[in-house]
């Protein structure tokens, strides 16, 4: 009913109701039992019960006793002064001090509402053994027992329902947690999700673009002289158009890029640099060193991709004339190198021509290639000086690929 007490569930609201209904009757009791006695005391008593059952009635009325324990405390204060002055006309009231030991432990602090109960059931059992004219100890025991009871409930309903509001915290921390979580989650992935597409981007369709240009402007500096050359340029910037739907097609469904659907790492890295001799003016050039070992699909595309990028950079940045790409498995690693006889760059400004995230090739190669590669456990070391080429390795740790079916059909990438 205060500030200080609980708050009220539908369970307590009930034990409420049941609260004020006990008072109540208990006073219709009394003063019941004195209209039918008969005494001279009958319209007193009446009365006292009345003023009581208003002023008990006012409490749960008046809002300031709701919010404040020291009005609460005034109102039980006014409610026992009534209840004495019912309690010295009639002997039954006595019954009343039950309800009021309830009150006065749930409303007042602890120390004063035992004290307050010790008050009620000492009064209760004095007045009784004054209107029965001689003390029992068996007096005693109805009051006192009450005491106990009232007590032990209210102080273990308030210890039951402050565990129950620990736990209720406790479970909307958990459940913000779990929102604050969830967020989290949701955007790390489509933080991921868009590193993966810039990746992808940039390794497939910038560098797509790139050659497309190259081969127009080729093709329209070779016009109209020479037709036919223009042409050729046309038709491999077209191969180029179709190469870049597939690619963007797949990255964006998450598959396995073309070039490995129907071919290994090495056949894919051999077709790269066949494609990419006959569409600009640079000799690329293919080398397989050891016993290749088979890979998973995401070893396979992180060292397709870091290939692309090296060979796009080397035709559109280094101004080189050949390149060489190696693939090679080394025992326990698997390694792709790209070298060339470029202009070099200088790796500690990354600002120049080559692979390096500077203006020169788009702010991103080195940083995606290392991306790719740090996702898997593998490492990228360029080498390069101005005037001296520039040769760029990654290596990655080699992994069994996931065993196969049954059936014979080949495992899902």
């Amino acid at each position: 009913m205060n500030a200080a007490a609980p708050a009220l569930t539908p369970t307590s609201r009930a034990l409420t109701w049941c609260l004020h209904l006990l008072v109540v009757a208990l006073l219709v009791l009394a003063a019941g039992r004195a209209v039918a006695d008969g005494g001279p005391r009958a319209a007193a008593t009446v009365a006292a019960a009345a003023v009581c059952a208003v002023g008990y009635a006012a409490g749960p009325a008046l809002p300031r006793v709701r919010r404040s324990r020291r009005a609460a405390a005034c109102w039980l204060a006014a409610v026992g002064a009534c209840w004495l002055v019912l309690l010295v006309l009639t002997a039954d009231a006595v019954w009343v001090a039950f309800p009021l030991y309830f009150l006065q432990t749930h409303l007042l602090p602890r120390r004063a509402g035992l004290a307050a109960v010790g008050a009620t059931a000492l009064a209760a059992v004095a007045a009784f053994a004054a209107h029965q004219g001689s003390f029992a100890p068996a007096m005693a025991i109805g009051p006192v027992l009450g005491a106990a009871v009232a007590v032990a409930v209210v102080w273990g309903y308030q210890a039951l329902y402050r565990e129950s509001e620990q736990r209720r915290r406790l479970i909307e921390e958990l459940t913000a947690t779990r929102a604050d979580l969830a967020r989290a989650e949701h955007t790390a992935g489509v933080l991921a999700e868009r590193e993966r597409l810039a990746r992808e981007i940039h390794d497939t369709l910038a560098q797509g673009f790139s050659s497309i240009q190259l081969l127009l402007r080729a093709a329209e500096r070779a016009l109209p002289a020479a037709p036919d050359t223009a042409a050729r340029h046309v038709g491999q910037a077209r191969r180029a158009a179709v190469d870049n739907l597939a690619e963007a097609r797949r990255f964006v469904s998450a598959l396995t890029p073309p070039a490995l659907e129907e071919a290994t790492l090495a056949g894919a890295l051999e077709r790269l640099c066949s494609t990419t001799s006959a569409r600009h003016p640079v000799t690329a050039r293919f080398r397989l060193t050891g016993r290749a070992t088979p890979l998973p699909t995401a070893h396979e595309v992180a060292l397709l991709r870091v290939a692309q990028s090296a060979l796009a950079n080397t035709v559109h940045h280094a101004r080189a004339t050949t390149a060489e790409v190696t693939l090679g498995y080394l025992g326990d690693q698997v390694a792709v190198e790209v070298a060339d006889d470029g202009v070099g760059f200088d790796p500690g400004r990354l600002d120049g021509p080559g692979p390096g995230p500077g203006p020169g090739s788009g702010g991103f190669g080195l940083a995606a290639m290392r991306a790719r590669l740090d996702d898997l456990g593998g490492t990228l070391t360029v080498e390069s000086a101005p005037g001296h080429g520039t040769a760029l390795a990654a290596r990655l740790p080699v992994t069994p690929e996931p065993p196969a079916r049954d059936d014979g059909s080949k495992a899902h990438r």
